[in-house]
């Protein structure tokens, strides 16, 4: 495992011999725009291991993609290797067809202390929920970023993460009913409490995850990539590619359904990603990623 390999992954050929904001901010944005977040690994007949040397081959020498531990996994290991105060965080993810949070801890996330300051890193949601830039850790304060605001709430040591959406223009309405029926204004994305967590209690989480008939990960493959000014992901057959802020406050929505002898070609130009084994698209659940 080396530094300089993974930059090479990521494309970040910047500064790196100062642990600051400025530095933490640009090799995250480098990293949610290079490494996908992705779970065509269960759709391909492999198994998601947590071993921080299998995620490693697997992001920055396969060029693929990983869901939220494994991506923040190996962010983490690159900040900690270049001076960074990391800890591990879990989070449960709010479920919005039930309305309600996660019953067991389903995500990891990344806290970063940077001169008293405690920021949340998140290179591993996905999706238009990604955030794009360090969170400072302050409760009820609005944090603008490109692909919306999203901000904190804290009540009795637990922390809820929340954005507010945007109007979205999409064009070839047809071909979508999620946003037909999704009026929401703000979205909450998850929970999370500061309790330091190690890689190991995340492996019972893993395995479910990626297993279990009703995991959202199983009912549907996922495919997601921040551009530089938006979102593109492929979910089941359906490819969906979102311009942030396109005119008026309102994102551009563009979707468009694909055909199976499209799959291949669309990984491979949208999303950088060449699989070893045959990939079989899925998309059961009705729940709305968007």
């Amino acid at each position: 495992m080396d530094i300089k390999e993974y930059f090479a992954r990521i494309s970040y050929r910047g500064s790196y011999d100062k642990p600051d904001l400025e530095t933490l901010t640009e090799i995250f944005q480098h990293h949610i725009r290079a490494v996908p977040f992705e779970n065509l690994s269960i759709h391909c007949g492999e198994s998601i291991e947590l071993d921080l040397a299998s995620t490693y081959d697997k992001i920055v020498r396969k060029k693929r993609g990983g869901w939220c531990m494994e991506n923040n996994h190996l962010l983490s290991w690159a900040l900690k290797t270049l001076g960074y105060n990391v800890t591990l965080l879990g989070s449960n993810v709010y479920v919005p067809e039930y309305d309600m949070y996660a019953e067991n801890m389903d995500h990891l996330l990344l806290k970063v202390v940077l001169h008293d300051k405690s920021y949340i890193v998140d290179g591993g949601f996905g999706m238009a929920y990604q955030i794009w830039q360090p969170m400072e850790l302050i409760s009820g304060k609005d944090q603008p970023q490109t692909p919306g605001v999203f901000r904190f709430l804290e009540e009795n040591g637990t922390w809820y993460l929340e954005k507010v959406k945007r109007k979205q223009c999409v064009p070839n309405q047809r071909d979508s009913t999620a946003h037909n029926v999704d009026k929401e204004v703000c979205r909450r994305v998850y929970l999370f409490t500061l309790q330091p967590r190690d890689i190991e209690e995340f492996r019972a989480s893993n395995l479910h995850l990626q297993t279990a008939p009703d995991s959202l990960f199983v009912t549907k493959s996922i495919c997601s990539l921040q551009t530089a000014d938006g979102v593109r992901a492929l979910v089941g057959w359906k490819l969906t590619e979102i311009k942030y802020n396109y005119k008026d406050n309102m994102d551009l929505v563009e979707i468009r359904i694909l055909a199976d002898e499209e799959m291949e070609k669309t990984l491979k130009e949208k999303f950088n990603i060449i699989l070893d084994k045959k990939f079989v698209p899925i998309n059961t659940s009705r729940l709305s990623l968007f």
